[in-house]
């Protein structure tokens, strides 16, 4: 997994990526990018024009970051708007816990494509008037899941589109709230104010006890707390709330998306203290199908992270929990408890 450190000013931030990525040899060219079709190209031109008016500095992130990796905007623009509107496949848990001693727990796993490891990446954010995060990603710009410097924890997963319209993608809104939000409710507040593009489960917590799931499209938003006596929330790539069923693909549920919630509510149903060793277990698939993919089919967890919201902690598996080592990252300075 590549670690990328960022700058204060949005635009110089993004040519310093650009860079770097061309340096590791892993940007993003026309080998590697999806076909760039008429449709994509349309989608992405309108969703840059939304996100000029309603994130102006990630619309600057991008453009720097398309000179640094010396590629035409409009083609960078339609593969990152385009994530999440004309996925691969869907993947990822969340959950979210109260733990012990007041503890808030916020764990995901990443489950993603095996050809596209190389382009992993875990960023330190420190852009001028926003707020400090870690975040990690399977693509530059937008972020699935990460922590800011006020104990907010945010992490996607993403449905097959049912419904999408040009606007800001799930890995954007995620973006947003860690860079503008302390609280839970100042998230949901400002997810409620955004031209919402694709399909998914945004999960929140923070450093108060807040907790909750966002179960959004492009057409309809429905919020999830933790059920009467639960102290948790989970989420995998479906809708559960009433007002979203209507959205669900018929799909098939390839990477098990169906039992890798139950799996992940029985376990959570099951204790009444959680803790990192609990979260850890969890995510490693200890209590069930959660990682346990058959990495010749072409994807398996790529990397899984647990946050201590209250204790400022951050751990990382960079690879499968089942089989590859934790660390802690230390690259983040959390704001002191009130």
């Amino acid at each position: 997994m590549n670690h990328y450190s960022t700058g204060a000013d949005p635009y110089d931030a993004g040519a310093a990526l650009g860079r770097a990525l061309r340096a590791d040899g892993l940007s993003p060219g026309q080998a590697h990018l999806p076909a760039l079709s008429a449709e994509k190209r349309d989608f992405g031109e309108k969703s840059a024009r939304i996100c000029a008016a309603e994130y102006p500095s990630l619309l600057a992130e991008i453009r720097g970051l398309a000179d640094g990796l010396k590629m035409p905007f409009s083609d960078l623009a339609a593969f990152l708007f385009g994530i999440y509107n004309f996925p691969p496949f869907q993947g990822c848990t969340c959950f979210a816990a109260q733990g012990e001693g007041g503890e808030v727990i916020f764990g995901r796993n990443s489950d993603f494509l095996t050809m596209l490891e190389p382009y992993d990446a875990s960023f330190h954010y420190t852009i001028s008037g926003k707020h400090a995060f870690v975040g990690n990603s399977t693509a530059p710009v937008q972020i699935e899941d990460g922590v800011n410097e006020f104990g907010l924890a945010a992490g996607l997963t993403f449905l097959w589109p049912v419904v999408k319209k040009p606007g800001l993608n799930a890995g954007m809104l995620v973006r947003y709230l860690l860079e503008h939000c302390k609280t839970v409710r100042e998230a949901i507040g400002a997810l409620r104010e955004f031209t919402i593009s694709s399909s998914q489960t945004i999960t929140l917590a923070d450093r108060h006890g807040g907790m909750a799931v966002v179960e959004c499209n492009a057409e309809r938003f429905e919020i999830i707390i933790p059920r009467p006596g639960e102290r948790f929330v989970a989420a995998t790539n479906d809708f559960h709330s009433a007002g979203m069923r209507e959205y669900r693909c018929p799909c098939a549920d390839d990477l098990q998306s169906g039992l890798r919630y139950r799996v992940a509510r029985a376990a959570l149903q099951s204790r009444t203290r959680y803790n990192l060793s609990f979260a850890k277990d969890l995510l490693s698939g200890k209590f069930g199908f959660l990682c346990q993919y058959d990495r010749s089919l072409g994807a398996d967890t790529v990397w899984s992270v647990v946050c201590l919201l209250r204790q400022g902690r951050i751990f990382r598996c960079e690879g499968n929990p089942s089989r590859d080592e934790w660390c802690e990252d230390f690259r983040l300075n959390f704001a002191p408890l009130p």
